[in-house]
């Protein structure tokens, strides 16, 4: 590649990529020399990208976090999917992040070719949104998590219950998932010596300990499998809850179940509790019990048998 100025963006393009390039790969990659690339790497270190080099059998050139950030070198599939991520932010359930998201993606679409323009118009005209989240989540909130998620580090946090009680959490978090219009956080509570999934609207004062851990194997293929209950670790049949309710799904959710998809609407005022996790029985009964609403209880047994316990107890409460 003889044509240097296309050769630097070609280079820079490559460096945008995160990981270690060799000096060779690179060379080869550009149809150049080793010399040539070592040349064309201090060239945009003296227009201001951070370009650092390792030595050893594994080193190489990569672009690190400078001063300010640098322009950004994307092909055409990678810039119709920054903006159509721009305009699902738009409506996103990330306090402040909407009039942002407005601003790149007016930058963007005024440099993108017009072939590009339009398959970005496109799918915008076809995609739906459903509509933002009540409970809007502070962006530095996710980025303090996901940083910790990236470096494998402890995070503390405040955690409040569906009935507002308040408790401390030293969570190893392995994912953030997106999900009907919130976010769940996974990760393992050292507390308690097991996987957890909290809502991120509940997280309150988080914060990086400095301390690392190694991965645990988490018994599902991955966050966003473990958050929708499709877990590893529970056998065959497991505990499968199933619960009419005699009320709007509004005024259930939240208080029943923590995972999304736990309450199932059918119709305005009725819905379902369909959950297949390892919750103790006693917990979920009196849950039911103090929704208010009518139930029938299709299973598990245990927690027929429980619910009729606690009938009983009732009963003998007020005899006489």
């Amino acid at each position: 590649m003889s044509d240097t100025p296309a050769r630097l963006l070609r280079l820079l393009s490559l460096l945008q990529t995160p990981r270690e390039w060799p000096g060779s790969e690179l060379a080869e990659r550009l149809g150049v020399t080793d010399r040539t690339v070592r040349r064309d790497i201090d060239r945009l270190r003296e227009l201001g990208y951070p370009v650092e080099a390792t030595m050893g059998a594994t080193g190489g050139y990569r672009l690190v976090a400078g001063a300010a950030m640098p322009p950004l070198l994307v092909d055409d599939d990678e810039a119709v999917a920054i903006a159509v991520g721009l305009r699902a932010a738009a409506g996103s359930a990330i306090a402040g992040i909407e009039e942002a998201a407005v601003r790149a993606l007016t930058k963007l679409e005024q440099v993108l070719p017009a072939k590009l323009r339009r398959r970005v118009r496109v799918l915008g005209a076809a995609t739906v949104s459903p509509g933002a989240s009540t409970n809007p989540i502070d962006p530095e909130l996710l980025t303090t998590l996901a940083a910790a998620i990236t470096n494998k580090e402890r995070v503390r946090f405040a955690y409040s219950s569906a009935g507002g009680d308040e408790t401390r959490r030293n969570i190893e978090p392995v994912g953030l998932v997106p999900h009907k219009h919130r976010w769940y956080l996974v990760g393992f509570d050292l507390d308690r010596n097991d996987w957890r999934v909290f809502r991120v609207d509940r997280i309150e004062r988080a914060q990086a300990t400095g301390a690392r851990f190694a991965p645990r194997e988490l018994p599902a293929a991955d966050p966003a499998a473990y958050v929708l209950g499709a877990r590893t670790d529970w056998g065959a049949p497991g505990l499968h809850y199933l619960v009419d309710i005699a009320g709007p799904a509004s005024k259930v959710i939240g208080r029943l179940g923590e995972g999304p998809g736990d309450v199932v609407p059918r119709g305005e005022d009725a819905c379902v509790f369909d959950m297949r996790r390892d919750d103790l029985p006693e917990w979920v009964a009196h849950r039911l019990l103090e929704l208010g609403f009518e139930i029938r209880v299709h299973g598990p047994q245990e927690l027929i048998e429980e619910i009729r316990r606690i009938g009983e107890r009732a009963a003998r409460s007020v005899a006489g």
